[in-house]
């Protein structure tokens, strides 16, 4: 028989303790040491421990931060970044695993809630790799590994998608937050999604993309992206951007000015924190290293939420219906005699 669609009980928990959290937020912008998961997980919990020395007790941390993204997709043809794969690869990271372990144990100790973004190894095969999001407790526990569902153009030549099943909002001591990668934060879905489940809080984690057309501007892309989803939802985004380093230039380009001058290219990188209203709380850093810390109460998304509450009154539920699917896709299932008895009870 089919199994019956899970929906939210009607005694559901409140989605906040009063009164609403008040707190400092540190959006990190900076490139990872590139292919070295190691000595990137050792300077990310530099740049949380500084983040929480300011006062931060929400730290974001760029998508693909550990041990870094993979440009060459866009510089080279498939078979000349063959290779470039296989060494990724090997840099990439177990969850969970040690440098996990490391990560969580920073949040710990400096009782911060942590997204950061990593390169997961999958546990079956050697061709998978995901674009995951890790979002630590301010305790330490790993509350949620999100892999990104769709992977971005010349992405999907490196990482395969992810499920929903981690497509959840979370309730940690900042409010309910919610985390996408990169162009997950144009799929109105997935937003929406997380919008029905009471998210207030939406860290959102990109990469710096100076390969792209001619014509498109990243930092201009990652702000309309933000202040579209602030809007809507009437919550406070973090957008945590990675950058470019004269090491990651050195490494792809090598000696092909061309690329290089790709890499190079401005305005590839924006990282800040936005409003309800879709404004930024703060002066977004664009393409430089650094973090950016914005105070956030969450009493601000109360009023714009009479105007628009696309989760409540300002939606027709009876027109619009969104089914998500947040069983678990493994390569193999085995049905068993037993197994095919407990569904049919």
């Amino acid at each position: 028989m089919d199994r019956p669609l899970t929906t939210e009980p009607l005694t559901a928990e409140p989605l906040l303790s009063s009164p609403l959290p008040r707190f400092t937020a540190a959006a990190v912008q900076a490139a990872p040491v590139y292919l070295d998961p190691d000595a990137t997980v050792a300077k990310a919990a530099d740049l949380i421990r500084e983040a929480a020395r300011n006062g931060a007790a929400l730290v974001v941390l760029p998508e693909a931060f550990v041990p870094g993204y993979p440009y060459w997709n866009w510089t080279m043809n498939p078979v000349q970044g063959s290779p470039w794969y296989e060494r990724l690869y090997r840099a990439a990271i177990d969850v969970p695993g040690p440098q996990v372990q490391a990560l969580c144990a920073v949040a710990r100790e400096c009782g911060t809630v942590v997204v950061i973004g990593v390169n997961e190894r999958g546990a079956r095969s050697l061709g998978v790799l995901y674009n995951t999001l890790l979002i630590i407790g301010a305790d330490g526990r790993l509350l949620a590994a999100h892999r990104k569902l769709v992977p971005t153009w010349a992405e999907k030549l490196t990482w395969t998608g992810g499920d929903a099943g981690t497509l959840r909002v979370h309730r940690t001591p900042v409010g309910p937050l919610g985390a996408l990668a990169c162009g997950e934060n144009t799929n109105t879905l997935a937003r929406f999604a997380l919008l029905a489940q009471g998210e207030l809080v939406h860290a959102a984690c990109y990469i710096a993309l100076p390969v792209g057309p001619e014509d498109y501007d990243m930092a201009d892309a990652i702000a309309v992206r933000t202040a579209a989803h602030c809007f809507e939802g009437k919550l406070f985004s973090v957008v945590s951007c990675s950058t470019i380093s004269p090491e990651i230039i050195d490494t792809v380009a090598g000696r092909d000015e061309g690329v290089r001058t790709q890499l190079e290219r401005k305005r590839s990188a924006l990282s800040g924190v936005f409003g309800p209203d879709g404004r930024p709380v703060t002066e977004p850093l664009v393409d430089a290293e650094g973090i950016a810390y914005a105070e956030i109460d969450l009493g601000r998304c109360i009023q714009p939420k009479q105007m628009h509450d696309i989760i409540g009154h300002y939606n027709r539920f009876d027109v619009f219906r969104l089914r998500v699917d947040a069983r678990p896709r493994p390569p193999i299932e085995f049905i068993t005699e037993d197994s095919e008895h407990q569904e049919d009870q």
